[in-house]
């Protein structure tokens, strides 16, 4: 959606909220907040090919690669309304590993759209599975939902925690327990 349809729909929202939406307070909200969701949501606009433009090596490293503490940003799909936490996403090389950078960036390209934490989980997950081709993937979210913290249950010390592991990962007890170790390390 444009910016400028995009910033008359906030007008509509605004109107119906603020008994005066004319004040000088909210006089440039509409195009600000327009232009916040438009970041906020920019992951629709990227692709996996163009996130990891080509970053993948050769290596002989058969061995748990593990990203820990990527922070992340979202909003829920069902209030619009924030989650944020950090992602802990882990891989086990086969003949090919990816640019550090690039996980993290794989975990922003999803975390930028309209999602729920679970669905979030499981497409970094994949998408790393895709690309790399690895023996196994683990991801762990952990985060704080605004939609249950400001609202509802109004519970502010809750954290939702999901997982999704593929291959080595559900396969092996083992190695599904030292990645499990090492994310909660301190």
């Amino acid at each position: 959606m444009s910016l400028e349809n995009l910033t008359k729909q906030y007008e509509a929202i605004l109107a119906g909220l603020d008994p005066v939406p004319s004040r000088s307070g909210l006089a440039g909200t509409p195009r600000r907040a327009a232009k916040a969701m438009q970041f906020l949501c920019h992951g629709y606009e990227q692709s996996l090919d163009e996130i990891v433009n080509g970053a993948l090596f050769e290596s002989d490293n058969d061995e748990m690669v593990l990203v820990k503490d990527i922070e992340l940003y979202s909003l829920c799909e069902h209030h619009m309304l924030p989650f944020v936490g950090k992602a802990h996403v882990a891989y086990i090389p086969s003949g090919k590993v990816i640019g550090l950078s690039k996980v993290a960036r794989i975990v922003d390209m999803f975390a930028r759209r309209l999602q729920i934490q679970e669905n979030l989980t499981r497409e970094i997950a994949e998408a790393l599975q895709s690309v790399t081709q690895a023996d196994g993937v683990a991801v762990v979210i952990e985060a704080r939902h605004m939609c249950m913290m400001m609202r509802g249950v109004e519970k502010q010390n809750s954290k939702m925690y999901s997982s999704v592991m593929l291959g080595a990962f559900r396969e092996s007890v083992n190695t599904r327990q030292e990645f499990l170790q090492l994310v909660s390390r301190g």
